[in-house]
Order: structure tokens, then sequence, then C-alpha cells
């Protein structure tokens, strides 16, 4: 290669080297400072009222750690619950990193393509003298340039759609984490009252088992009294183990690797004064459903795919810069010009490619209509599962709790009159603390009710990963 090279490219394609150096560096993306987090951490704390953190380095994941540490002081509350798995839950710090890698795609369709240099160097002895060919071209990719405002366009959509897929990872953690602390608070309160039917069940027995040995009970009626027990006790073990698994499962939401670690209150909060009406609930949820906003996104961006797709459909690369040629002796000099080189469509005329994108554009279509049908019934669902606990719940509240205490009240005053025995007392004292118990349960689902109701006016994460690939290959240009 002659030494003279750099200065003659210059003055040979001096102009296409400034317009194309202007180009680059008005085209040039960067790096957002927040990773596009900052609009999940706002959208969290509007609909949520919970704060959220991207914990990217040591000095962050510490002071979250610290953070957790101060929550798991003292007995979780249901948002103290919510706050600790914002903060610790790997997984979800895992979903975060999708904002990377989405942002990554945004920057990397917003830079032009390195330029490529090629060389071709041939000699041969001809009578004594050597004679040379050598080509030498810098060219650059004219199309992509051509072709980037539309790709960037499809990328910034591809982001803010995985902006509000994280917001809805989110949401989904913060109401799994409402149903794991309803249910294992709901399960250890039921394993304290079912100790008491045990209790109560073991006292019976035993009872039947002296009165027997006396001759003053038969053997059926202790036979029924042991059965009392032997099931109460069951019933207690079933329970027992129960609250441990959601326990367990409620600390993996959490992210604790201990069980123990954390501390729950010894009852459910009580039922609220009013509900919310469905009219309402409906209309906000189309409004404001996060995973409707994203499908809309995603029907967008393949829409500017299919134009993307229709423009390359004939050429894909077109590549333009200066060239030189030598041919013969080595100080014959150079001959000037230029390169050109693009693909010819011979063969693929790119239809396919234009009737893949039409197809997948068209099933985004269809599929954002089907979201939008399903999200009015699931939030009617919903609604009707939340407002049937509640009127359960208040139900055993206001009438079936009282009236089995006014009963157990009148059975004192009867046993206390020798009306009764102390079987019909205990057997009624074991009926109305299984009633307490379904009023728990009862109550437990509510709570839970409620927090299915909230995630389905937030959304429900219904794209997936192939679908968001999908976004991403239905045409952009070649880099």
């Amino acid at each position: 290669m002659s030494s003279n090279f750099p200065r003659k490219l210059r003055n040979s394609g001096k102009r296409t080297l400034f317009v194309i150096a202007l180009t680059s560096l008005a085209g040039c993306a960067t790096f957002s400072n927040d990773g596009g987090f900052g609009s999940v951490e706002q959208t969290t704390q509007e609909r949520l009222g919970k704060e959220v953190k991207w914990a990217r380095s040591d000095k962050e994941r510490a002071t979250l750690q610290g953070r957790v540490s101060e929550l798991l002081a003292k007995p979780l509350a249901v948002d103290d619950a919510i706050q600790l798995a914002l903060f610790n839950n790997r997984g979800l710090q895992a979903s975060f990193f999708d904002l990377g890698i989405s942002e990554a795609d945004l920057v990397q369709v917003g830079r032009l393509p390195n330029p490529h240099f090629s060389m071709l160097r041939a000699s041969k002895p001809e009578n004594g003298i050597r004679e040379y060919k050598i080509e030498q071209a810098l060219t650059f990719n004219i199309f992509a340039l051509i072709t980037m405002p539309l790709a960037v366009e499809v990328e910034q959509r591809n982001f803010a759609q995985t902006q509000r897929l994280a917001v809805i990872d989110v949401a989904r953690l913060a109401a799994d984490t409402r149903q794991a602390y309803f249910t294992a608070v709901a399960a250890e309160e039921s394993v304290r009252y079912l100790r008491k039917v045990k209790q109560a069940a073991e006292a019976g027995a035993e009872l039947a088992r002296r009165m027997a040995q006396v001759g003053n009970f038969s053997k059926l009626r202790q036979a029924r009294e042991q059965a009392f027990y032997a099931d109460a006790a069951l019933n207690l073990a079933r329970e027992e183990q129960a609250a441990t698994s959601s326990r367990e499962r409620l600390a993996r939401i959490l992210g604790l690797a201990d069980r123990s670690a954390f501390q729950l209150p010894e009852r459910l909060p009580d039922l609220p004064t009013a509900v919310n009406e469905l009219p309402v609930l409906e209309q906000a949820a189309l409004d404001q459903r996060l995973d409707l906003q994203a499908i809309r996104l995603e029907t967008e961006a393949l829409a500017s795919n299919l134009g993307l797709s229709k423009a390359t459909r004939l050429i894909n690369v077109l590549e333009v810069g200066p060239a030189r040629v030598l041919e013969g002796a080595r100080d014959s000099g150079y001959k000037k010009g230029y390169e050109i080189s693009f693909e010819l469509p011979i063969f693929d005329w790119g239809s396919a490619k234009v009737a893949k994108a039409e197809a997948i554009y068209m099933q985004a279509i269809e599929r954002a209509a089907e979201a939008a049908t399903n999200a009015r019934s699931e939030v009617r669902e919903s609604y009707h599962a939340y407002r049937t606990h509640y009127d359960i719940a208040r139900h055993y509240r206001d009438e079936i709790v009282p009236l089995h205490q006014r009963i157990a009240e009148e059975n004192v005053l009867r046993y206390n009159g020798m009306l009764i025995g102390v079987f019909e007392l205990l057997a009624d004292a074991r009926t109305q603390i299984a009633t307490v118990n379904s009023y728990i349960e009862t109550l437990r689902d509510f709570w839970i009710a409620e927090g299915d109701l909230q995630m389905s006016m937030i959304g429900k994460p219904s794209l997936n990963t192939v679908a968001r690939a999908a976004v991403t290959a239905t045409g952009r240009a070649d880099h």
C-alpha cells in the first residue's frame, strides 16, 4: 500500500466522508443514566404507592439490605411485606436487566455500522519487471443510514414496552406477596384455634375414658368422644403443615433464606367498611392497564416494522465509498474512483419477508382485540369474587359468629343450672371455635380477592419472550 494513500483518499472522497462523519455524529446514540428505570420507579409509586430499586452495584445492594433489615425488625404488615419483596426478591432484580438489554438494542440501532476497508494485492514477474494489481476501497453502509430513523422508532417503542412489562412484573410480585402474606397469617391464626379445638376434644375424650372405667358412660359415647379427639388432632396436623408451607412460600417471595427471619401479626386485618363499585373499575382498567398499553406499543412497533420490511424488501445493503486501483508497474500511479456494492434481487424479491411481517402485524391486531375483551372479563370476574367474599365474611362476622357466641353463653347458663352435661358444653365449644376458624378463612379469601382485583386493574403479563422477539425480527435493516 502506498504511504500517501490517506492523503489521496481524503482528496478523492472528501465530500462523502464529510457528510458521513456529520451524520454519524448526529445519529450516535448513548446510554441513559438510569437505564430507563426512572419510568418504572415513577409508575410503581403512582400505581402501588411503593418504592422499587434496581441494584446494579454492590453499594446499591448493601443499601437495599439495610432497608430490608429495618423492615424485618418488626412484625410485618401487608404493606411492609410488599415493600420487602420489592427490595429483596432477586427474580425481580433479574427481570430489570431486560431494560438494559432493550436499551442496548436501542443504542445499537441508533449507531452507524463501522466502515469496511477492502484491499486486493496481486503481482507477477513479466520480462524481468514485476507487474502489480492493487485495489483499495473504503465503503460505508448508506442504506443503514436511510433506514435508521424507522429502526430507531421501532426500538424506542420496544424500549417503552419493556418498561411497562417491568412495571407489570413489579405489580405481579406485589399481588403474589399479598396472597402469600394473607395465606400465611390466616394459616397461623387457624393453627391457634385448632389447638383449642384439640384441647377441648382431648379433655372430652379423657373424661369419657374415666367415666367409662367406673361404669357411668357407654362404650358408644366414649368412642364418639375419642373420634372427635382423633379428628381434631388430624385437622391440627394438617393445618400446621399448611402453615409451614405458606410461611415457606412467603419467605421465597420475600427473598429470605429462613422462614423464621420475619414476624407476622397474630390476626388478619378487619373487613373494610365499604367496597368499590364495578362500573368505575371496569372503565379505569381499560384506560390504565399496563398490559393493554404494552400491546398497543407492540402493535405500533410491528406496523413500523412492516414499513421497514417493505422498504428493505429489494435491497438490504447499499455500500458506497472511495476506491483506487493500481495496475502495471509499482510506480505507474493509482486510478482513483469509487465503489458501490449492493444485493441484486434476482432470486429473492423480498415477498416472503413482507408476507411474514404482514402476518405478524395482523396477528398482533387480533391479540390486541382479544386482550381488550379479556381485560373486561378479568375485571368483572375479580370484582365478583371480591364482592362475594366480602359479603360472606361480613355475614360470618355479623350473623354466624355472634349467633354461636350467644348459643355458647346460653349453654354455659344451662350447664350451671345442670340442664346439660359437660360433654354437650364441650361439643358446643368445639363448634364455636370451628365457626370462628371458618370466619378466618373467609376473611383471608376476601383479602386475597382484593389483591386479585387490584392486579386486574393494573394488568397481567401477557407478552412472552417469543412475542418480544417477533417485534424485533420483522424486517429491521441489517447492520
